[in-house]
């Protein structure tokens, strides 16, 4: 049994942010493109992971990738506004959960995420929530762009494990990701692997964990 919880590091896409990767599709047939032929192309997913790692700028991103849907002369904002079709929203119910949170356990952000994402979801906080970045909602956000490493490779957890001193046995993951809790689990979290249809509320009662939700 692990200790008692002190800390929680949350996913963003799919536990915080509600995402829908099929909306880059439809957005995509609209141009008359094939978007699983294309996120399925090695090329295209080394350029997604450089971009993700933050090897390779937005602006390397937009003109590479429109080369491989053979629209180069497609315009950025056309082609931002598809790749960040998947984006919904941040829920005000899911804030008000964490600012609870907050209150009992210090939380973290811990996101695969790049550049053109991060710009969306930044200006939404800022402008539905009063937050000017992530860092003031959390006590610490880390994404892949910025520390140059992605999920689920270890370094990335022992990463911000080694900076915020962190204990792992107190430290609770949280992520929709079945390789990532893997990965978390090898290097002594307990985890909760949330399922899309699941609210990250709903574990929590005014802030504290629920005793009745199994840590795996």
């Amino acid at each position: 049994m692990p200790q008692k919880i002190k800390n929680i590091i949350f996913d963003l896409g799919g536990v915080i942010l509600d995402i829908d990767e099929t909306l880059i599709f439809n957005e995509l047939k609209k141009l008359d493109l094939d978007g699983s032929q294309l996120l399925h192309n090695e090329a295209f997913q080394s350029l997604d992971e450089r971009f993700e790692r933050g090897i390779i700028s937005a602006a390397t991103f937009r003109k590479q990738a429109k080369k491989l849907l053979n629209r180069p002369n497609m315009s950025d904002s056309t082609f931002d506004d598809i790749w960040n079709s998947l984006l919904l929203d941040i829920p005000r119910e899911r804030i008000h959960a964490l600012e609870e949170i907050k209150k009992h356990y210090n939380i973290f952000l811990m996101s695969n995420t790049n550049e053109i994402h991060y710009d969306l979801y930044v200006r939404d906080l800022q402008l539905r929530f009063g937050y000017k970045q992530f860092d003031d909602l959390f006590n610490k956000s880390y994404f892949s762009f910025d520390v140059h490493l992605l999920k689920p490779d270890p370094l990335f957890f022992e990463y911000i494990l080694d900076h915020q001193e962190l204990k792992p046995n107190e430290t609770l993951f949280i992520d929709d990701t079945k390789a990532n809790i893997e990965v978390a689990q090898k290097l002594g979290l307990p985890t909760y692997n949330i399922r899309r249809e699941e609210l990250v509320r709903n574990l929590f009662v005014n802030g504290v964990l629920r005793p009745e939700v199994k840590l795996d």
